[in-house]
């Protein structure tokens, strides 16, 4: 390679990089906007609308991660909004897991998930003595995989 080469290579590359950037991106968009209609496996989302739940409130989460994806902030600041109309309102948080892998594992993951939502409404105004965490439970059937990576939160 001569030093005439190099620089013509270099934005030869440069250009291709850039280029796999924008697609990666491109299709990184696209699969967030349609995590936000349903759950997948590697995309963490939100429910919006509690009414479709039964007063329930969901943050799903990425696959093996406890990190809240940053569309929960809608759902968490109406929730610590209601729970702090209300003092005396209690904010159930439930951590879900599957049957998949190890019982001990998931149960864990499904704990720190309600963890991190039990400190995002702290942080947002709610009293922690207002906030419940309840056992991590184990999904049923052969629902949508997302179903188990979901924390649920229910103001009372």
């Amino acid at each position: 390679m001569s030093d005439q080469e190099a620089p013509e290579q270099k934005i030869a590359l440069t250009v291709i990089g850039l280029l796999v950037a924008a697609v990666v991106a491109a299709v990184l968009g696209l699969g967030i906007s349609k995590a936000r209609h349903q759950p997948s496996a590697t995309t963490a989302t939100t429910t919006a609308a509690p009414a479709e739940t039964g007063g329930i409130e969901r943050i799903y989460f990425a696959l093996g991660q406890d990190a809240l994806p940053p569309e929960a902030a809608d759902v968490l600041a109406r929730v610590a909004k209601a729970a702090r109309s209300n003092t005396a309102t209690v904010v159930s948080v439930s951590g879900f897991h599957d049957a998949s892998g190890d019982l001990a594992t998931n149960q864990e993951l499904a704990k720190r998930r309600a963890q991190q939502v039990r400190h995002a409404l702290e942080a947002n105004g709610v009293s922690g003595p207002q906030i419940v965490l309840n056992k991590p439970a184990q999904t049923k059937g052969d629902g949508d995989p997302a179903e188990a990576r979901r924390v649920d939160i229910r103001v009372e």
